[in-house]
């Protein structure tokens, strides 16, 4: 089972930079993408259904925003949009499909680092999906929940965390809120299962200022985890940096 997450910072920009040959040659069995920053009108064929895959969406009501996706070649149970929670909904930021065995899941979760307004509005979100994903654990079926979660957790998880201690993204409660979520019994990280140690190799996402790219001053805050059981099964995982489809790059992680 080959599992692959990537934010595209929207879709179409993706495809003019070869993103869907890529994909092609991935030969993957779950594409998770976020920030779609599309509408359905707005999605080619390509876009909507690449080569054998069947695109499953969730869009925002404001256009050119946000929305998250999975491309998959197994016609699912069950499709979840819509939480009925609105701050989720109304920001197409949530995403799954159900099978006989496995649940996946594509999520956006929200930065804050435009101001205070929307800082608060990301804890809102925190303590809202926090309460999903813990239900999910109780469903009896694997579950792998792929997205950028827009947190870096440790120190290690970016390059200049002596500076960032005061921002989103690396501010304490949000760092606090990942520890809890993968504390013991709960959720895995599982890129961070397999490289317990692996600093600027794990970078997933560069900022657009500076030379963030050339000097890999980047952050991890895209991230696949799963209950304890399915993440055991990871065998190998990496973050494809050879091309640049996004400002972050895919997290390709082999499940047996």
């Amino acid at each position: 089972m080959k599992i692959i997450t990537l934010n595209l910072n929207g879709i179409r920009a993706a495809e003019r930079k070869d993103f869907f040959p890529w994909l092609k040659k991935q030969n993957a069995d779950f594409i998770c993408l976020q920030e779609l920053k599309a509408q359905e009108a707005d999605l080619s064929a390509l876009m909507t259904s690449p080569y054998s895959y069947m695109g499953h969406f969730s869009y925002a009501i404001k256009k050119g925003y946000s929305g998250v996706g999975i491309y998959t070649k197994k016609n699912p149970i069950k499709i979840t949009k819509h939480l009925g929670i609105p701050e989720i909904d109304d920001e197409g930021r949530y995403i799954e499909l159900e099978f006989e065995k496995i649940i996946i899941i594509s999520v956006y979760l929200p930065s804050g680092s435009s101001g205070e307004e929307r800082q608060t509005f990301k804890y809102r979100v925190l303590d809202k999906i926090y309460k999903v994903f813990d239900k999910k654990l109780n469903l009896g079926k694997n579950v792998v929940i792929c997205g950028d979660f827009n947190i870096a957790h440790h120190e290690i998880d970016l390059k200049n965390f002596k500076g960032n201690k005061k921002n989103s993204g690396f501010l304490p409660d949000e760092r606090a809120w990942l520890s809890k979520l993968f504390k013991k019994g709960k959720w895995v990280d599982v890129y961070r299962l397999l490289h317990p140690d692996d600093g600027e190799n794990s970078y997933t996402w560069w900022s657009n200022r500076g030379q963030a790219w050339l000097k890999n001053v980047g952050w991890r805050i895209d991230y696949q985890i799963s209950n304890y059981e399915y993440a055991m099964k990871a065998e190998k995982s990496s973050v494809y940096k050879d091309e640049r489809f996004s400002d972050h790059a895919p997290l390709i992680i082999d499940y047996k």
